[in-house]
């Protein structure tokens, strides 16, 4: 008795076909993320087929699903714990920047105190010396008739000093004054320093206060070597003030 193959649209797949058919359905859930993400080993095992009669269909199991669910709470900790190092991290740079700013405050209000104390501070043009000869005191000695500074008792060669910071505006022969320093302060006033025996500073220098500027002695119209100071509200002669009042607002016990 012959047989003869089965043909028509029931014939049973073959193993290629059936192969084929099996490794379409699960490329086809990989392309839309379903599987994409399990390692190897996972496939291994090869899932169940079931027939409708004619596509196959690929059953994903329960440890395959839970596998992918592991994984995207995973990545999502992993997202979370990301950007809180990131705000943790900006935190720091702020408080870094905050920290920095407020130095650099205190450290401008120190200079600006600095500086204010620097400008503010005034000393006696000679040390541990009194006043021998008052402001505006009057004798024939003078050509107005009348004191225009106060002397200050000094042996020659004894060190003057610029009462405050300033700018000398003269530094040489004066006349009458003998050798001489005019400095013009901080403040827009001048203060002199007459009769002295030698000059320690140049036009256009800056003096602080308590800096040499030259030493005492008895050049120009004198009986006797002393510091002749004077405070003015110009450079010229003329624009005298009370020396000691000068002095005395500045802090200086004269």
């Amino acid at each position: 008795m012959a047989f003869t193959r089965a043909t028509g649209k029931h014939r049973r797949p073959g193993r290629m076909h059936r192969s084929t058919a099996r490794a379409a359905g699960v490329a086809a859930l990989a392309t839309t993320g379903v599987v994409g993400s399990l390692a190897a080993p996972a496939l291994a095992a090869e899932p169940e087929v079931e027939r409708s009669g004619i596509t196959p269909v690929v059953s994903i199991g329960d440890s395959i699903a839970e596998e992918i669910d592991a994984q995207a709470l995973a990545q999502r900790q992993a997202a979370a714990d990301a950007a809180a190092r990131e705000a943790a991290q900006e935190a720091a740079r702020e408080r870094a920047a905050e920290a920095a700013k407020e130095a650099r405050e205190a450290k401008e209000r120190a200079a600006r105190e600095a500086e204010r104390k620097r400008l503010n501070t005034f000393i006696p043009p000679i040390t541990a010396s009194y006043v021998s000869t008052a402001y505006q005191a009057g004798s024939s000695l003078w050509s107005s008739g009348s004191h225009t500074g106060i002397d200050f008792h000094a042996s020659s060669g004894t060190t003057v000093h610029a009462v405050g910071v300033g700018t000398v505006v003269e530094a040489g022969w004066g006349g009458a004054y003998g050798n001489q320093v005019v400095i013009k302060m901080h403040d827009g006033t001048y203060t002199q320093y007459g009769h002295l025996s030698s000059v320690g500073v140049s036009v256009g220098q800056s003096v602080e206060p308590g800096q040499q500027i030259g030493l005492s002695g008895a050049t120009g119209n004198v009986t006797g070597p002393h510091l002749h100071f004077e405070a003015r509200t110009g450079q010229e002669y003329g624009s005298d003030m009370d020396p000691v009042a000068y002095l005395r607002a500045h802090g200086v016990d004269v």
